[in-house]
C-alpha cells in the first residue's frame, strides 16, 4: 500500500506521454504530411526511451531480485 502514490504518479505520467504522442501525430496529420522517422529522430528518441524502459523494468523486477539474491 506504500507504493500506491507512486503507481498513481506513473500511471498519470504514462497517460500524459500518450496524449503528447497523439497530439504530435494529430498535428502532423492535419497538414497531410507523412509520418517519417529519420536517422536524427532515432538519435534523439533512443537515448530518451531506453533508460526510461530500463528503469521501469528494473523497478518491476527489483522485489524478485531481492528475494532470490539477498
Amino acid at each position: 500500500m506504500q507504493d500506491s502514490a507512486y503507481i498513481i504518479f506513473i500511471a498519470f505520467a504514462c497517460i500524459w506521454i500518450l496524449i503528447g504522442a497523439a497530439a504530435v501525430i494529430a498535428l502532423l496529420k492535419s497538414n497531410n504530411q507523412e509520418l517519417r522517422f529519420g536517422t536524427w529522430g532515432l538519435i534523439v528518441a533512443i537515448p530518451i526511451i531506453v533508460p526510461f524502459i530500463f528503469v521501469l523494468v528494473y523497478q518491476v523486477a527489483r522485489p524478485f531480485i531481492g528475494q532470490h539474491f539477498l
